[in-house]
C-alpha cells in the first residue's frame, strides 16, 4: 500500500514539473535568432520592423525575450555558420532576413522542432522554401517582398519618356534576383524597354560590371539584390559622373541616391514578419500551417536633389501622390 502511495505521489510531482515547466516556457523568456544576409538600409529596416512586431504582440526585448543578432556580411558560407550558431543555442524560432538567410536557416533546421521565420524573400516558391499555392515547404513561413514590376516600369517611363534602355544588375547566386529578372525581360517590351542585363558574383565584380553596363543603358534599375545593394554607392557614384539615372526598389535606396522607386516601406514588412512570429511563438499557429504573405502597399518615392543634379523634372502627377520625397542624399 505505501510503495502504491509513493508511487502514486511520485507521478504527481513529476507531472506538476511538467505543467510547472510548460507553463513558465509559455509565460517565461523566449530565445530567437535573427539573421540577417548583408547590411544595408532595407534589411537593417526589416530587422527594426521584426523586433517592433514582436513587441506590439507582447514579445519584448529585455523582459520576456532574448535576441541573438547575427549578419553575413553577404557571405553564404557565414550564413551557413549563424544558422548552425543559432542552433546550438537552442533558440525558440529563428528569424531569417534575406533569400540566402532563409534557405540557410531552413537547411540547417530541417532535423530539428526549431521554426524559421523569413523576411525580405523575393520569390519563396523559387527559393524553394514554399510550394506552389503558397503553403510552406516545412516548419517555415514568413513574408515576401516581391517588386511591383510593372509600376516600376510605368513609373520609368513616366520620368523618362525616350529611355530605350534599361541596366540592371544581379547577383547570379541569388535566386531572388534571377526571378525578377524573368519577370523584367518578360513585361518590359510593353513599356518600350529592352532590359540590359549584367550577372556579378561577388562585390569585386561590381566596379568593372557597372562601367560596362553605363556605356549601353539610358537608365539602370536597381533590384533588392542584396549583393547588389551591399555596393549601390559605388554604381551611383559611377552612374552619377555619366549623368544616368539610377532607379531603386525602395525607400532607402532614394535616400542615398537612387532617383526614385515604385518600392515599399522594409520596416512595414518587417513588422508584419514580427506578427507571423509571434504566432508561433505563442502556440496559436505552427509556422508549418501558415501560407507566406506579400506585402501589398506600395508607394512612390522621389528624390529631388538626384532630379536637379540630372536635370530632370519629377512628373507632378508622381510627386502629388508620392508617400514620401527627399530634397538631400544621405551619405
Amino acid at each position: 500500500m505505501k510503495k502504491k502511495i509513493i508511487s502514486v505521489i511520485l507521478i504527481t510531482i513529476l507531472l506538476m514539473a511538467f505543467i510547472t515547466g510548460c507553463s513558465s516556457k509559455k509565460e517565461g523568456v523566449f530565445v530567437i535568432g535573427i539573421g540577417q544576409f548583408a547590411q544595408h538600409g532595407s534589411l537593417d529596416n526589416c530587422r527594426e520592423g521584426f523586433v517592433a512586431g514582436l513587441a506590439e504582440a507582447g514579445y519584448i526585448e529585455g523582459e520576456n525575450l532574448k535576441v541573438y543578432y547575427e549578419n553575413a556580411q553577404a557571405d553564404a558560407n557565414t550564413a551557413s555558420q549563424i544558422s548552425k550558431n543559432f542552433i546550438a543555442k537552442k533558440v525558440d524560432l529563428i528569424g531569417a532576413i534575406a533569400t540566402p538567410m532563409a534557405q540557410s536557416a531552413f537547411g540547417a533546421t530541417k532535423n530539428t522542432e526549431i521554426p524559421v521565420i523569413y523576411t525580405a524573400v523575393t520569390d519563396p516558391i523559387k527559393a524553394e522554401l514554399a510550394k506552389e499555392d503558397g503553403s510552406p515547404n516545412g516548419n517555415i513561413t514568413g513574408t515576401s517582398d516581391k517588386l511591383p514590376v510593372e509600376k516600376q516600369l510605368e513609373m520609368i517611363r513616366q520620368i523618362l519618356p525616350d529611355a530605350k534602355k534599361i541596366g540592371i544588375m544581379y547577383s547570379t547566386s541569388e535566386v531572388n534576383s534571377l526571378s525578377a529578372i524573368e519577370e523584367y525581360k518578360a513585361v518590359a517590351p510593353q513599356y518600350g524597354f529592352e532590359i540590359v542585363e549584367s550577372g556579378i558574383s561577388t562585390t569585386a565584380d561590381i566596379s568593372l560590371a557597372a562601367d560596362n553596363l553605363l556605356e549601353k543603358v539610358d537608365c539602370i534599375n536597381n533590384l533588392t539584390d542584396n549583393t547588389v545593394v551591399s555596393a549601390l554607392p559605388t554604381i551611383l557614384d559611377k552612374a552619377s559622373k555619366k549623368n544616368i539615372p539610377v532607379f531603386g526598389s525602395e525607400v532607402e535606396q532614394v535616400k542615398i541616391g537612387c532617383l526614385a522607386s515604385m518600392g515599399l516601406d522594409y520596416f512595414d514588412l518587417g513588422k508584419q514578419t514580427g506578427k507571423m512570429a509571434a504566432q508561433v511563438l505563442s502556440g496559436e499557429k505552427e509556422a508549418g500551417e501558415i501560407n507566406f504573405e506579400i506585402i501589398e502597399e506600395f508607394a512612390f518615392y522621389g528624390n529631388t536633389a538626384v532630379a536637379d543634379n540630372l536635370g530632370i523634372t519629377l512628373p507632378e502627377e508622381l510627386v502629388s501622390n508620392g508617400k514620401e520625397m527627399f530634397d538631400t542624399i544621405t551619405e
